[in-house]
């Protein structure tokens, strides 16, 4: 991990500072996870957007005349993209660059980087728009730009209060979910200068206001994409505010930054996948601008950027092809396994310590960054299966959350004490003599060494009997 990495990534305040002097992944999930578990006014917050997502979501899915079927298609659609994503790739590459669009394959981070920064030094930009997207918040575009002098400025509403209150996104697809609206006009106020306890409305005029300027000024527009769509060769943005059509209209020079998962094979799939994103994502039936770039502005055309990047994102990528967990590929980031999930509804979007939170990003993340950095995302699950119920492409998301932990455990990765813990317990269970023989006093002292710091933290002490149902059940009968 380098350095820049290691800032975006690392918590804030307290958490900051023993993130760098010595504190494991797994410990910061676990001191910050503690924290926010026991917040009750951030679990109040995030669940009530939730609720209110819940049930837009139950409209949403009203369009859909048969869902189920809905969904196999688009995993079926999405599968067929995977299994030949080489060729759909080139086929990508090829219609774009034919209506002089510019394609730079990134095996890493550093190449997407260094891609970028290459293209707005031959702009002699000092400053870029950037609409939401969730790839550059993984390769941490917006603070190694700065590091080189140039300014990117988040135009997605959610995404500038983030960036205004120096913090990542909370949630894939809501990135201040866990912000109420005092908690927006404080930032404004503190930050912006403006007027404390601003309504809503106001906060939004005030942002209207500042990025209009900025996208006027922004020599370079950056996006990400929802879609690669092969056949004809484009690039496809669905968003709500309108920024990133203004991202992509002001600025001569468009960089679009996209995962090689997003891919689909026709243009025709878009009806489909539309809706699906949209009602899944926000419970609309569809989201209000959807933008195919298929390359430059060409002749005749009024608006758009002189040039057009698409830069092909693998970073890990291609690790996710393993069969165990290949379906992750499929994703579409709507965010969905994220709202249904108990643990991310208790302990929140930034005590993962990664770009994609939730369900899905346990899955994804050990495979991306390193297993053994982040196999503890995978255990942070109740395995309810509810992640995989909320897939519009039906993932097997708790599946593969089991097959990260099967994965683990055959690398050898969780440890001797965890290895040696899991064996003698293994063997116990199998001898009811050992059982029977170890008596209540003893398993009250073991589990209650063993559990002092997570179970005896806040409940009263575990007491066995000291016989067991075993041993009852032979003398009675």
């Amino acid at each position: 991990m380098t350095a820049t990495e290691k800032s975006c990534e690392a918590p804030s305040g307290v958490w900051g500072f023993y993130y760098f002097y010595g504190m494991s992944n797994l410990s910061v999930f676990l001191a910050k996870s503690e924290v926010k578990a026991h917040d009750l006014e951030h679990k109040r917050k995030i669940q009530f957007n939730i609720d209110k997502y819940a049930a837009t979501v139950v409209r949403g899915k009203e369009q859909f005349a048969h869902l189920e079927l809905a969904r196999k298609k688009a995993k079926n659609v999405k599968w067929q993209a995977i299994e030949h994503l080489d060729s759909y790739l080139e086929e990508f590459e090829k219609n774009f660059t034919a209506r002089g669009g510019k394609v730079i394959w990134a095996e890493n981070a550093d190449e997407a980087l260094e891609a970028v920064l290459s293209i707005c030094r031959e702009k002699e930009a000092k400053q870029v728009v950037k609409s939401k997207s969730m790839v550059t918040e993984e390769i941490h575009l917006n603070a190694f730009l700065a590091k080189h002098g140039i300014e990117s400025v988040e135009t997605d509403l959610g995404e500038y209060i983030q960036q205004l209150d120096d913090e990542p996104p909370y949630h894939i697809v809501t990135p201040a979910m866990h912000k109420s609206k005092e908690d927006v006009a404080r930032v404004f106020h503190e930050k912006l200068g403006t007027e404390p306890n601003l309504t809503p409305a106001e906060i939004t005029q005030i942002a209207r206001i500042n990025l209009r300027k900025k996208y006027r000024e922004a020599e370079v527009g950056i996006t990400g994409g929802n879609f690669l769509v092969a056949d004809i060769g484009a690039v496809c943005v669905s968003e709500n505010e309108g920024n990133g059509r203004l991202s992509t209209a002001f600025p001569q020079t468009h960089i679009a930054i996209v995962g090689i998962e997003k891919m689909l094979p026709s243009v025709a799939d878009l009806e489909l996948f539309w809706p699906l994103l949209a009602t899944y994502g926000t419970g609309q039936e569809v989201t209000v601008y959807n933008t195919l770039f298929t390359g430059p502005r060409q002749e005749g055309e009024t608006d758009g950027p002189e040039e057009m990047y698409v830069i092909l994102l693998d970073n890990g990528r291609t690790n996710l092809m393993r069969p165990e967990v290949r379906e992750s590929m499929y994703c579409i980031r709507c965010g969905s396994c994220l709202n249904v999930c108990p643990v991310y509804k208790n302990i929140g979007g930034h005590a993962y310590g990664a770009t994609y939170s939730g369900p899905i990003g346990s899955v994804i993340t050990p495979h991306m960054k390193g297993m053994e950095e982040h196999k503890h995302l995978s255990y942070a699950s109740s395995l309810c299966g509810g992640c995989t119920e909320a897939c519009p492409v039906k993932i097997n998301i708790h599946g593969m959350l089991l097959a990260n932990r099967i994965t683990a455990t055959k690398e050898g990765l969780n440890g001797y004490k965890e290895n040696t813990g899991w064996k003698l317990w293994k063997r116990a269970m199998l001898s009811r003599k050992l059982m029977n023989a170890a008596g209540g006093g003893i398993k009250s002292m073991l589990v209650g060494r063993l559990f002092k710091d997570s179970w005896g933290k806040r409940h009263e002490e575990l007491k066995f009997p000291k016989k067991s149902f075993n041993e009852l059940w032979k003398e009675r009968k």
